[in-house]
């Protein structure tokens, strides 16, 4: 059940780049990552006030969450930033090479994990075919890839020794607070952020389902091992390729298809086999 919930999120968190490649035709990318942030934010404090459910913020807690909260903010600024200087597939695709960083870092490698991991790379290549050359957006991707593999490994481990829904209320509050100069330091003007369908769409993408699905995610990490966690997240690009494909028209080739459909075995073989 974890793990079937977990491939759930990831469909939507694969969701958030074609909605979010479609609003940042109006709002600059850090603008944009505030109001998602803050939209969650209060989703979560509202969730609180209605169950009525205590928020811990104990040392404990604090601490863990923002040690976490280091790792995301660097992910998503990191994956951002190199955004301007490499290309889409590039950016997915050294992305979701944490499926490779956090069982090396975990010390967690089997033959069946070797194999997933695998298949799943080789998916990814065929799905989003980035160029063979590295600059310096590519290395500041990698650089948010290993980001984003020490939050998983964190939430591992935090989920397990504090309270979960406090720990993931107080990453929302620090990520808003992190990105509340965002609109100066990007020069925004006002008309970026008006409330057009495009906008309110995106926003309830990121902001909405996509804190929901972070919330499912730490549910299911206090059940479910880190390296599995990550290769199922593997799918990621594969859900957002197909749902870009639907909604946005973008071409998806015959190599895509088939690299979409190993990514999706790799899952499979690593996380549900076994």
């Amino acid at each position: 059940m974890p793990r079937l919930a977990l491939l759930l999120t990831t469909l939507i968190w694969g969701a958030t780049f074609p909605a979010t490649k479609a609003a940042l035709e109006q709002i600059t990318p850090l603008s944009f990552l505030l109001l998602r942030f803050f939209i969650g934010t209060l989703l979560i404090v509202l969730w609180f006030v209605v169950s009525r459910r205590r928020l811990h913020h104990d040392r404990a807690v604090l601490a863990a969450g923002a040690l976490s909260t280091v790792f995301l903010f660097l992910g998503y600024l990191l994956q951002t930033v190199g955004l301007a200087y490499t290309t889409a597939s590039n950016s997915a695709f050294l992305t979701a090479l944490y499926v490779i960083f956090v069982p090396l870092i975990l010390l967690r490698v089997d033959r069946r994990a070797i194999l997933a991991t695998a298949i799943a790379v080789a998916g990814l290549w065929l799905l989003v075919k980035p160029n063979a050359s590295m600059n310096r957006g590519d290395l500041m991707t990698l650089g948010c890839a290993l980001a984003f593999a020490g939050h998983i490994i964190c939430l591992e481990r935090f989920t397990r020794q504090v309270d979960a829904p406090s720990l993931l209320l107080w990453q929302m509050v620090a990520m808003t607070v992190l990105f509340l100069l965002a609109p100066w330091w990007e020069d925004v003007s006002a008309s970026a952020f008006s409330p057009t369908p495009v906008l309110l769409i995106g926003l309830v993408v990121t902001g909405v389902l996509a804190t929901l699905a972070f919330a499912v995610q730490m549910w299911a990490q206090q059940l479910v091992p880190a390296q599995q966690v990550a290769l199922v997240f593997a799918s990621e690009p594969a859900y957002a390729a197909w749902l870009s494909w639907y909604f946005l028209g973008e071409m998806l080739d015959i190599e895509g298809w088939i690299g979409s459909a190993l990514i999706l075995l790799a899952v499979v073989i690593g996380a549900f086999g076994g």
